[in-house]
């Protein structure tokens, strides 16, 4: 699928791929009769159900599992919003694909695909706070790199990103489309000191005020006031949902990323489960807003799909269990009395 225009997304969104109740429900009677109390694994058991409703079968499977890094540079970096140069987007993308990063050890791990996609670093999106960060045309490019980096045959997709000032966007697209401005939704990202961070939450008020024309309409916010990575999330995360695959949504610039979406409809994130809870003081209270409960809290805020990655861990468990265990009659053992 090919979106030539932002009505095109908007269509899709309004008329969603969903899940098979069947599976699911299959999958619900399933765990009914695994040797154990009812709802004695707590989350491993919803977690299962949801991944049979989105592969269709009563047991899931995780024989190909993707995860997809987008990394994109920033024009605000020249407002002095991140501790670190613009260079180091372009470092990092060197050492994910040379083995030395910490989601290469996590994806090792994991047994999951990584494809890192760097997205025309050499060319930044302009600086949103004075012109809109990506025109139309930019904006739906990153979307396709996105949709087409998600093979329509795995089995799980976890999505992350790297761009020094990211947070600065995700947090613009928040002040934008959910209540709250820069003081609820910008924080110390790479380790901003209390100047760093006036000068991020200065930016993004900024730019609402330049931009307060277009804040009624969430994919223009997301051209204009986003990244190329943000955008390539969305698209990858559409795509998901075109192919009813399973998503792992990482920390909170991936989650804002599809914020965009989900004000066209609430439902485009019912594929999605947020792999965790970041230590970005925001990425709590926006996981509230979208009704996404995490997986894991583990107090990390590193990016490049590390959270999602260790989720994809707890998932396994999950389908280890699911399908691995006995049931009552298999393992003669008494069930509960009806």
């Amino acid at each position: 699928m090919q979106f030539d225009s932002l009505d095109d997304i908007r269509k899709f969104c309004r008329d969603l791929p969903d899940g098979d109740a069947r599976a699911a429900d299959a999958a619900a009677r399933r765990q009914e009769v695994l040797t154990k109390p009812p709802g004695s694994l707590g989350r491993l058991e919803e977690l299962a159900i949801w991944l049979a409703r989105w592969q269709a079968r009563e047991l899931p499977k995780l024989d190909h599992v993707t995860i997809a890094v987008f990394a994109g540079n920033h024009g605000v970096a020249a407002r002095g919003v991140s501790a670190y140069p613009q260079a180091v987007t372009e470092q990092m993308v060197a050492n994910f694909t040379s083995g030395g990063a910490a989601i290469n050890q996590i994806a090792g791990l994991a047994g999951a695909d990584l494809r890192v996609v760097p997205i025309e670093l050499e060319r930044p999106t302009r600086d949103f706070t004075i012109a809109p960060a990506m025109d139309v045309d930019e904006f739906l490019a990153a979307i396709d790199i996105g949709y087409r980096t998600v093979p329509p045959d795995c089995d799980l997709l976890a999505v992350g990103e790297m761009g020094i000032a990211n947070t600065t966007a995700a947090a613009m697209l928040c002040s934008a489309l959910i209540d709250g401005g820069a003081a609820r939704w910008a924080g110390r990202g790479t380790g901003v000191d209390d100047e760093g961070l006036a000068r991020k939450r200065a930016a993004i008020e900024a730019a609402l005020g330049f931009h307060r024309a277009i804040l009624g309409d969430p994919l223009a916010v997301a051209a204009a006031l986003g990244g190329r990575e943000l955008a390539a999330i969305a698209g990858a995360t559409l795509a998901a949902r075109a192919n009813r695959i399973p998503v792992l949504l990482d920390g909170f610039v991936a989650t804002a990323a599809v914020v965009p979406l989900t004000r066209l409809n609430a439902a485009v994130l019912d594929h999605c489960r947020a792999g965790h809870v970041s230590a970005e003081q925001a990425h709590r209270a926006l996981l509230s807003e979208l009704a996404l409960d995490p997986l894991l809290d583990l107090n990390m805020r590193l990016g490049e799909a590390s959270g999602a990655g260790v989720a994809i861990l707890l998932l396994r468990a999950a389908l280890a269990c699911h399908g691995g265990m006995a049931t009552f009659t298999e393992a003669g053992i008494s069930g509960a009395e009806k």
